[in-house]
């Protein structure tokens, strides 16, 4: 009985040591994802050797008038007629270690205002993403659903 409790306990551990080295892969924040209000979709992928992300997706993709949203908040003037979908939301993150990216920025369209932002990989299918200003103690943290099976490279 003794020896099934051990080899028991011993699989479990195995197990969950290969899960978290599955989720380790830098890779893993690849994908799609639902942000928490549910009003977006934002593709994140690897470019040049960081993580960037943009929203590909609005639940309200036109204003009043039929036209797409822009980004008029923006503090750049000749930035301020570009579309909201396909905007840059996310830039320059890059994989830290236990399942975080962090040293990147998060813009948010509806200030205009862009804050550091650290992104943490709860599971294959949540993340913890935290703008802050400063330090990671002053900020706000979103958890984001992936909305597409993609596959760890």
């Amino acid at each position: 009985m003794k020896t099934l409790f051990i080899y028991a306990a011993l699989c479990i551990t195995l197990f969950n040591y290969a899960y978290a080295q599955k989720n380790s892969s830098p890779d893993a924040l690849n994908g799609t994802w639902l942000v928490e209000d549910g009003t977006a979709k934002v593709k994140i992928e690897k470019v040049a050797g960081k993580y960037s992300g943009k929203i590909v997706w609005l639940s309200e993709p036109n204003d009043k008038s039929g036209k797409p949203m822009l980004d008029t908040k923006n503090p750049d003037k000749s930035l301020q007629s570009r579309p909201q979908s396909g905007l840059p939301l996310l830039k320059d993150f890059v994989y830290d270690e236990d399942n975080s990216w962090t040293d990147g920025t998060i813009y948010d369209p509806e200030s205009g205002k862009t804050y550091s932002c650290k992104i943490t990989l709860k599971n294959n299918q949540s993340i913890e993403v935290r703008g802050y200003v400063g330090i990671s103690l002053f900020g706000r943290t979103e958890t984001w659903k992936r909305v597409e099976n993609n596959p760890v490279n």
